[in-house]
């Protein structure tokens, strides 16, 4: 049916677009049930329950609703420990050199056992919709990824009533449908929990519910919930309670923040009045805009299975059995997420994406630099959804004047640098003892703006935000590395670590060195990118000779005594095998200076590394799954990657696909990290060449996706079937070269445009072709 109609199935799947609906036939016991729903300002997690009527609370948020309490912090005069710092870690001193790093560099917090000044991601408040009767049958709550629509429905009687809820994708607003084909009553409740922080105002008045808050730090911010259409509206009392009785109904609700002293309330009404039109314009705008993004990719692998719900098959999922549609949904819901927690003008995705209902939330919900935040933003690209970036770019961009003070107090260089946490607010104070005395947040960072150059070709963003960013991160490492006494043709890092790892006879929690391979990563990604970039602008001839002689003199990768790809510069014993961060493998992934191709000792010694962590229990996160997947992916194993998201799946998620952190805890790194594994196992593109089909698991013989994006300006079409590649397309946008690599079960392919087969190289089992912007380029077995 039209999700234009008025009817009781207007949320439900349109079959023409697969694997794209959650849905369930019991309620929820708790927010981790629940559903989520967001426009990259507003989001809510729809939590239906069947307990004393039939109930959905919104738990509200807002990505500007942040604690202010330590928003102004500064950061003091630090950097005179450094040079004695250094001589302790040269003498190899290492437990008594992380001790002093720790107390003289790295922050107040963690194990100092002083609170951390990162503040809290807070909720706004929760909106409750509860039938007044009772006694409800065939109850439905679903999740539609395609219009991004959250429903309910059940039955009382002859009768079928229905809920819908939306965050709508142009309009500051939630909008929620009540409807029924008799007449029927709800309670509406507008609440926060109690918080001795915030000083909280409720009031009811003509068709409007309203909650004003104010933090103790001048922090406001308001929610109004407001009935249009027909029906009748009884006001309860002045605590947040009324009721509505009718038959077809719309409540608009919105949220608005003010960080100093504007009105709340003011702003918030405003947004409402925005919203003009009836449900069925509402809701057309809002899925018109939300396709525009998600339907850019499209994945058609196994059976959608919409007959069953969704916790069956996941629980089917974790007894074994497979459900290749299920990883799809998986895929899809992950996209979605995105979607809904990042779009221009919000703040960056936070720990838990946007949703969150706690007051003191696991870590702050805070912006983890050290894999998180990055993890978050992994799919982006690859999923053709760059507006979704912008978040991330502006974060960067107003938080490089504070990270300039922090580089210069901390450890006394020119640049920037970044905490391993933080918030939105972007101040650059180290707030974590024993974890924060790290050096390679800023240049992580960096490598998000250079991939995302590497995937629009945008010369533009490359000299106004790319190249800008890399030569600040490039200058704190000029002034930062120093000679190694027992290797002075060497340049190192020191202090440096291994986030968040220690080795035996170092410091703990994490264990300080020279050199950690993560940082040696960091850096030459850095260096390498800033020449690339100045390169393509032209400029800066002398920063590039300046930046050739310290790559030639960094140390090279090291492999240990057990065949791994060392973690640190020495082959210390280490402390926990098992450790859930992958940090020593960024250049696999996502980095690509270790490839099989191109590096295969290395490539060999990464896979060692990988196997080591396993068999010591290192698949014990759901993002280290995700980091695990990813790199499997690179390395061409499929099988493996593949059982790392199937155990994803089985082990570390709800029935409502949120990805947890052991086992508890709502974070979003693990849905968006196996979102990007999924397309690193279909298609990658780093290094200059596109690889189709990399890492096929042979759980997955046939398939087909669509618009997946490769380095370059490429969009991607493939099917495959007995796992073989029966067909790819690349549509180019700009005119740049393409270089693929013929997957292994296909065979030579050849390259087909506008009915007239091209003339390509072909060396080492790569095709090579020109292309044009807009043509469609089809590669063939021979």
């Amino acid at each position: 049916m039209s999700f234009l109609k008025s009817d009781v199935r207007s949320h439900e799947v349109d079959d023409a677009f697969p694997h794209s609906l959650l849905w369930y036939g019991t309620s929820a016991s708790h927010w981790l049930e629940g559903l989520p729903i967001g426009n990259g300002t507003l989001a809510a997690m729809v939590v239906g329950a069947v307990v004393g009527g039939v109930s959905d609370r919104l738990a509200l948020n807002h990505c500007r609703l942040w604690r202010g309490q330590y928003r102004d912090r500064t950061v003091g005069v630090q950097h005179q420990h450094l040079e004695a710092i250094r001589e302790l870690l040269f003498a190899r001193k290492w437990e008594e050199a992380g001790r002093m790093a720790n107390e003289t560099l790295g922050g107040l917090g963690g194990i100092s056992g002083i609170g951390s000044r990162v503040n809290a991601f807070q909720p706004a408040g929760d909106f409750t919709v509860t039938a007044t009767h009772a006694n409800a049958l065939d109850y439905k709550r679903s999740l539609n990824l395609d219009t991004a629509t959250a429903g309910v429905s059940y039955t009382i009687g002859s009768h079928r009533f229905t809920r819908e809820m939306i965050a709508h994708s142009t309009l500051p607003v939630i909008a929620i449908r009540l409807h029924g084909t008799e007449q029927f009553g709800v309670r509406l409740s507008l609440a926060r929990k109690h918080d001795p922080a915030c000083r909280v105002v409720l009031s009811v008045d003509e068709r409007r519910l309203t909650l004003s808050g104010r933090f103790r730090e001048g922090v406001r911010f308001a929610v109004e919930a407001r009935l249009t259409g027909d029906g009748k509206f009884h006001q309860f009392d002045q605590s947040g309670n009324a009721q509505w009785e009718g038959t077809e109904g719309v409540l608009l609700l919105s949220v608005a923040v003010e960080h100093d002293d504007g009105d709340a309330l003011s702003a918030c009404r405003y947004q409402i009045d925005q919203a003009t039109g009836d449900w069925p314009a509402l809701l057309k705008s809002h899925v018109e805009s939300h396709r525009a993004l998600y339907r850019r990719v499209r994945l058609e692998l196994g059976d959608a299975l919409n007959d069953q719900p969704t916790d069956a098959r996941r629980r089917q999922v974790a007894g074994g059995q497979d459900d290749p549609g299920l990883h799809a949904l998986h895929f899809n819901f992950g996209r979605y997420m995105i979607i809904s927690a990042s779009r221009p003008g919000g703040w960056p995705m936070n720990l838990q994406g946007q949703w969150n209902e706690e007051l003191s939330p696991p870590w702050e919900s805070d912006l983890h630099h050290d894999i998180n935040l990055q993890m978050h933003h992994w799919p982006i690209d690859p999923c053709g959804l760059p507006e979704c970036l912008e978040p991330l770019l502006d974060y960067i961009d107003r938080s490089r004047g504070f990270a300039a003070e922090a580089a210069r107090a901390i450890y006394g260089c020119r640049g920037i640098w970044y905490p391993i946490q933080t918030d939105p607010w972007g101040r650059g104070t180290p707030e974590s003892m024993g974890w924060d005395v790290w050096i390679g947040a800023g240049a992580w960072l960096g490598m998000h703006l250079w991939q995302h150059y590497e995937y629009t070709m945008n010369r533009a963003f490359l000299a106004e935000r790319v190249y800008p960013f890399l030569k600040d991160v490039a200058a704190f490492y000029e002034d930062y590395l120093v000679s190694y006494p027992h290797r002075p043709e060497w340049l190192v890092a020191a202090p440096s670590q291994s986030p968040e790892n220690f080795f035996k006879g170092g410091a703990q929690p994490t264990s300080l060195c020279v050199m950690a391979t993560m940082d040696l990563a960091l850096i030459r990604d850095t260096l390498e990118h800033a020449i690339a970039s100045a390169e393509l602008l032209q400029i800066d001839a002398d920063k590039q000779a300046q930046w050739r002689t310290m790559l030639d003199r960094l140390p090279p990768y090291q492999i240990g005594q057990h065949g791994q790809l060392q973690e640190w510069l020495e082959d210390f014993e280490e402390g926990d095998p098992g450790h859930r961060h992958l940090s020593h493998l960024l250049g696999l992934f996502p980095g690509d200076q270790i490839t099989p191709e191109r590096t295969p000792a290395l490539a060999e010694a990464a896979r060692v590394t990988l196997d080591r962590r396993v068999v010591t229990g290192g698949l014990c996160s759901n993002w280290t799954l995700a980091w695990h997947a990813a790199c499997r992916a690179r390395l061409g194993d499929g099988d493996k990657a593949w059982q790392y998201l199937r155990r994803h799946l089985a082990e570390y998620c709800t029935d409502t696909l949120l990805s947890l952190y052991p086992h508890r805890i709502f974070q979003f790194d693990g849905n968006a990290g196996t979102t990007a594994a999924l397309v690193e196992m279909l298609v990658q593109s780093h290094g200059g060449v596109l690889r189709l089909i990399p890492a096929l698991p042979a759980a997955w013989p046939d398939g087909a996706v669509q618009g997946l994006r490769a380095r370059g300006g490429f969009s991607v079409d493939l099917q495959w079937s007995g796992g073989r590649m029966i067909r790819a397309a690349v549509t180019s946008q700009l005119a740049t070269t393409c270089r693929v690599q013929s997957p292994a079960s296909s065979g030579p392919l050849v390259v087909w445009c506008n009915g007239a087969k091209l003339t390509s190289r072909v060396a080492d089992g790569l095709i090579e072709f020109a292309t044009l912007p807009g043509n469609v380029y089809e590669l063939r077995g021979d």
